[in-house]
């Protein structure tokens, strides 16, 4: 990886003295290929924008500020300019006197999406869950994730892709955490970064969203998350600034929620002060679907409202040409909106003509294979794995383990290569009424054992019941039980128990049988009372379209398993800062403040630190079927910045991967956990590498004073296996700096 952080743009001048390099090369940017160059007269973005504006008429101009879902939701009859196009999630018609192509924007966190299957036939790769990414801790294989799914929207006539997620995981109940990248700022900005970075290279703009702390789903459209700016710029924010300048995103998409007040798309503070003109953002600013409530959030910083059928009104046509007539908007400012559009479709090439191409879905396939076989974690291993030869007789329990594996609901929802295993309807009303169907990915389980297995007597049942089940795990050399958990956006679940009583079903198979492992395919943590009682224990997440495949190489050991925890795993709700989810169960149109200043800053595996609490698996934890030492550990400024180095050894006896994790343990005498950098380091048995990591700066620092401030004194730090363990400590003696904003 050290070829990749010498690539990282900078974000500053360099002369901003001790620690800046470390904003520039924080780990894993990636020895990638360049984001794709402009458009092909290689005028510089802004400058072929600028010209290009001034060329346009007001009408034109108006006309890039808001697309429309070209699907009807209702009686009234769609706009005629997106009349006949294909169903997506907004469309702006083309200007072709100037060269401007129709912006076409597709949902695409895991893959292509085809809204309610609108698009007969039409199918795309589906990738794990962002969980499953995350767990990899791979910038790379982000950049390759996104790359690919980068390609295939282009190949289906798209030039916008609404994706990645970026909200850090608050609260394990989230019914959207399974689209983002996990509890650590780090982390999700890095992996999300690069991601952003794979799909702009082929000539795709990509988003980052949701802008910012939508941290909940219950009442997401009316909530205030409450939050000091202090706590906000080190944690959720923190997460968005990496994940932008290190993919430099076309468009940045607003949240439902308000943040201290204004809702997130009219929100001056975040949008014209944070984004804009604290990190210089060049990109538009589109909303979410269904989130513009006033023409004013134009003044706030809002360049486009998407789908606007959604809203009350098409606020940004006849609403805002009003307002600029009147003056209470400025002619300056609805140049800058489009032209902030334009410069973005230039800077990646997305202004090419898109041309329908073939798709190669074996080799994208491999993609969502390798995603899915490095995001399994390990949490448990009493010897049990991989599968031994003398297991003859296995019996293979619940989790449709017999069609597939499980995946996400809501907008995200990818038709997978060779169309659903199976669609289970859920039932509900709002949104569970369009989208309340459990898609099963095609990726059986139980036949890819089978194949890597000839010789064994597998068996395979449902679990419907548990006694029956539980009678013939008697009989059995094994039991692998597969549990699940489905998750949507819109809906938080209540609970992290398992849902329709699969932990009854675990608890009297391992009683039954002691020799059981257990695969989760679930989109959060869950509640695991029968831990104690199995010999395994698995957390598959979402793996995607070739899931079942992945998860019988890591169970048979033809891939050893290097997944680390994104997200803590709590024992159950009453560790968390919010034991109840505010709002859960009271009227969806209820208005009510959410009050992150309870952690602050300290999200996930910061927080157990911070109250000297004892999850069931913190951030970052996973096993291996080898096994590491780290030794060596140093941590010494050269230049402007800070590195760390280390050696990794494999001790085992075979080829593994580890993820070395750097925290800082303690601040000139403020004892603190937060992932200052990390590694992915694949070696042979025997095998040792010394590795050196520059350490993020603004990890090491707080924000006060309006800029990263870095206190006199010593500072520790711990190279550990996951976010809580002793590891090896190393410090560094740092003077007072402060840096502006």
């Amino acid at each position: 990886m050290s070829n990749i952080r010498k690539n990282r743009p900078h974000i500053r001048n360099c002369a901003l003295m001790l620690l800046s390099t470390m904003t520039l090369a924080s780990v894993g940017a990636g020895a990638l290929p360049a984001a794709a160059k402009t458009n092909s007269d290689q005028l510089d973005p802004d400058k072929k924008a600028a010209q290009v504006i001034a060329e346009m008429t007001q009408d034109e101009r108006y006309a890039l500020l808001h697309s429309i879902m070209p699907i009807a939701f209702g009686p009234e009859p769609l706009p005629e300019a997106v009349q006949g196009q294909p169903a997506m999630a907004g469309y702006v018609p083309p200007i072709s006197r100037l060269g401007i192509p129709a912006i076409t924007q597709t949902d695409a966190s895991l893959g292509v999406t085809n809204p309610f299957q609108a698009r007969k036939g039409d199918v795309a790769t589906a990738l794990p869950s962002g969980l499953a990414l995350a767990s990899s801790f791979n910038p790379e294989l982000a950049y390759e994730s996104g790359k690919m799914v980068g390609n295939e929207a282009r190949a289906k006539g798209f030039n916008v892709l609404l994706g990645g997620g970026m909200n850090l995981a608050r609260d394990p109940r989230n019914g959207r955490n399974f689209e983002y990248l996990g509890e650590d700022p780090l982390l999700a900005g890095t992996l999300g970064g690069n991601a952003v970075r794979g799909t702009q290279s082929e000539g795709v703009v990509s988003t980052v969203k949701h802008f910012a702390i939508n941290d909940q789903e219950t009442n997401r459209n009316t909530l205030n998350s409450v939050i000091d700016e202090a706590a906000l710029r080190m944690s959720d924010l923190l997460a968005f600034e990496i994940g932008i300048e290190i993919g430099q995103p076309g468009s940045v998409m607003c949240a439902y929620n308000r943040v201290n007040g204004p809702w997130a798309c009219g929100s001056d503070m975040l949008l014209n002060q944070v984004l804009k003109k604290d990190w210089g953002y060049k990109g538009w600013v589109m909303s979410d679907w269904g989130a513009v409530h006033d023409v004013d959030y134009a003044i706030m910083g809002l360049d486009q409202q998407a789908g606007a059928q959604l809203d009350k009104e098409i606020w940004f046509d006849g609403p805002l040409k009003t307002k600029v007539a009147k003056g209470e908007i400025s002619q300056d400012r609805i140049s800058d909106m489009s032209q902030r559009i334009l410069r973005s479709l230039y800077a990646v090439g997305a202004d090419r003509p898109l041309t329908r191409t073939d798709i190669d879905y074996d080799a994208h396939g491999k993609v969502a294979l390798k995603t899915a076989e490095q995001g399994i974690v390990l949490l448990k291993n009493n010897g049990i794995l991989p599968l031994a030869a003398s297991a003859r007789n296995i019996l293979v329990v619940g989790g449709h383990a017999d069609a597939g594996v499980m995946s996400g609901g809501g907008s995200s929802q990818v038709t997978p290569v060779g169309g659903p295993a199976a669609m289970i309807p859920v039932g509900g009303e709002g949104f569970l009424a369009s989208f309340g169907k459990m898609l099963i990915m095609p990726s059986s389980p139980l036949a890819a054992l089978k194949e890597q297995l000839p010789e064994a007597n597998i068996q395979f049942d449902s679990g419907y019941f548990p006694n029956a089940t539980a009678q013939a795990a008697k009989h059995a050399d094994m039991v692998i039980i597969f549990a699940t958990q489905w998750q949507i956006e819109a809906l938080d679940a209540g609970s992290m128990a398992l849902p329709q009583g699969q932990d009854d079903l675990i608890a009297a198979v391992a009683a039954a049988n002691p020799n059981s492992v257990v695969v989760l395919e679930t989109g959060n943590p869950v509640h695991m009372p029968w831990a104690n009682d199995v010999g395994a224990i698995m957390e598959a997440w979402y793996p995607g379209q070739r899931g079942g495949e992945a998860i019988a190489n890591v169970l048979t050991g033809k891939v050893n398993p290097s997944g680390r925890l994104p997200i803590s795993f709590p024992v159950d709700e009453s560790q968390l800062p919010r034991p109840e989810i505010p709002g859960l169960g009271g009227p969806s149109d209820a208005k009510f403040d959410v009050d992150y200043n309870i952690e602050g800053a300290d999200v996930g595996y910061r927080w157990y630190a911070r109250e000297g609490i004892t999850p069931a698996y913190p951030f970052g934890y996973g096993l291996s079927y080898t096994s590491f030492t780290h030794d060596n550990f140093k941590v010494a400024a050269k230049g402007d910045g800070l590195n760390a180095s280390f050696t990794v050894r494999n001790t085992g006896k075979i080829a593994g991967a580890d993820v070395p994790q750097i925290y800082l343990a303690d601040a000139a005498g403020t004892p603190m956990r937060r992932l200052a950098a990390f590694d992915r380091v694949e070696l042979a048995p025997g095998e040792a590498r010394t590795v050196t990591v520059p350490l993020e700066w603004r990890v090491i620092a707080d924000w006060a004073n309006d800029g990263w401030e870095v206190a006199p004194g010593t500072y520790r730090f711990v190279l550990a296996t996951d976010a809580l363990a002793n590891g090896v400590s190393a410090s560094v003696k740092l003077k007072a700096h402060h840096i502006a904003k």
